[in-house]
């Protein structure tokens, strides 16, 4: 049957296949300098954050740019939040404006390219970075790149830790900034005399339900509940705790869990006499919904 009398409909059918190929992603050898000039242009990207190029990093970025970095909580829209969120606002004075933060230098490890039509393209690969202050890090990286005015632009991305390196991450101890320790220590002291007045409702706050304790001299370990009743007991027997002293404090921090390693002195008061007791301790902190939690310990006292 001449192809000319085919219906209309049934000729559709029979070319469709042919048609979708044509359309579909491809990934042959015709894209090489497409490919070459999109990694030239991501490895730009990277050089200019090392460099802190700032007029830079805005121009190979669109203005319509989407998506998340690596501590994003919600989508970014356009190239001014992208810039904000790198810390290259006309207020920042971190991130990319902070001479001691930021990338030393980079190395993608894997690369791959997916072409969807003439001028757009879905990059995805992986990048070993290491910081100025030291730290290493490995990024799994998927961009969206645009062919606009006849060059390749980077219109969409979504940055993440790659799971091995979060693993190395959290399994890793921290450094402790001066400001971070003072936080810590504060949130430690504040549970302390929670407990000796009584603020139930401090305390219903920093001792979370899964709260294990081990009280010096105590028979048994204490939960949330027993925690709170104990501070009960020791408000209606009357004592006041006079002075709190922590003459030593150590403390490792691992991904989101702080561990202390301290001394304690205290003083009570009862019934006008005064007594004093010291020990020492091992406190587990946890950060949970930016609060610091403290979620068990373990107190011995010097005979």
């Amino acid at each position: 049957m001449p192809i000319k009398s085919v219906p209309f409909a049934i000729l559709v059918l029979l070319l469709t296949p042919f048609t979708t190929a044509a359309q579909a992603p491809g990934n042959d050898g015709a894209r090489e300098q497409d490919k070459a000039e999109i990694r030239a242009h991501i490895e730009s990207i990277f050089q200019a954050f090392i460099e802190k190029d700032i007029p830079k990093l805005r121009a190979t970025h669109s203005e319509d740019w989407r998506g998340f970095l690596e501590y994003s909580d919600v989508p970014i829209k356009g190239i001014d939040q992208y810039m904000e969120s790198i810390g290259a606002g006309p207020d920042s004075t971190w991130g990319v404006k902070d001479p001691h933060d930021g990338m030393k230098s980079f190395k993608i490890t894997s690369f791959d390219v997916l072409f969807h039509g003439p001028d757009l393209a879905v990059v995805s690969f992986v990048a070993d970075v290491q910081s100025r202050g030291g730290a290493a890090s490995t990024l799994r990286i998927l961009d969206v790149y645009a062919r606009r005015d006849g060059r390749w632009i980077q219109a969409g991305s979504h940055t993440a830790v790659h799971p091995e390196a979060i693993e190395r991450r959290i399994s890793s101890p921290a450094n402790v900034s001066p400001q971070f320790r003072q936080e810590i220590l504060r949130a430690r002291e504040a549970v302390w005399r929670a407990w000796f007045s009584n603020d139930q409702a401090s305390l219903q706050k920093m001792i979370p339900a899964e709260a294990v304790a081990i009280d010096a001299g105590a028979d048994r370990w204490s939960d949330r509940a027993a925690i709170l009743e104990g501070a009960k007991d020791f408000a209606a027997s009357g004592a006041k705790l006079v002075n709190l002293e922590f003459p030593r404090t150590d403390i490792q921090v691992y991904g989101r869990t702080i561990i202390l390693y301290t001394t304690y002195v205290t003083e009570l008061e009862t019934q006008g006499k005064k007594s004093t007791q010291r020990g020492r301790g091992t406190e587990v902190f946890v950060e949970r919904d930016g609060q610091l939690v403290n979620t068990g310990w373990h107190l011995d006292a010097e005979n």
